[in-house]
């Protein structure tokens, strides 16, 4: 690269680089948890479902030690847990064209004592899916993607949520 190729490219770069920092632009590190999550246990119907195992992973990846049984612990009670799938659209041989699946969860936080410090809030995502019926197979496949993509999405809000409580 000559050096006037150089100096286009600092001229270009430097005004944004600049432009992202004023405006408060930060890549996102770790959340900073509630200190009461040193040691968390999670309630819920199903501990084995991939929004709950995907919030575990992240929970204790910044920082939280998750727990089976304790006393002493914070308590991420998700009394709320659903996916479904809604019919959008049926195609003209009375068959479904396009549906939507649909991912909802409501969690709270409680610390050891009972004292609340994220109340219960609710999230949902959602994804359109068109169905192919000469194509099953991929079309289970993409739903079994998307429902994993929304568990991923869902997770990091709630550690986003909690964060808050922490800062």
């Amino acid at each position: 690269m000559d050096r006037l190729s150089r100096r286009l490219v600092l001229a270009i770069l430097l005004p944004v680089v600049c432009g992202l920092a004023a405006c408060g632009f930060r890549l996102q590190g770790e959340a900073e948890l509630p200190a009461e999550m040193g040691a968390t246990r999670i309630v819920t119907s199903d501990p084995y479902s991939h929004f709950v195992r995907r919030l575990t992973i992240l929970l204790e990846q910044n920082g939280a030690h998750v727990v089976d049984a304790d006393a002493g612990a914070a308590v991420l009670e998700i009394p709320l847990n659903e996916v479904r799938k809604d019919v959008l659209s049926i195609g003209g041989s009375a068959r479904i064209r396009e549906y939507r699946v649909v991912h909802r969860v409501r969690f709270r936080l409680v610390n050891a004592q009972g004292d609340v410090l994220v109340p219960e809030q609710t999230l949902e995502q959602s994804r359109v899916i068109s169905f192919d019926e000469q194509d099953i197979l991929a079309a289970t496949r993409e739903e079994e993607f998307l429902r994993e993509e929304l568990a991923d999405t869902l997770s990091r809000q709630v550690l986003r949520r909690l964060g808050t409580a922490g800062a």
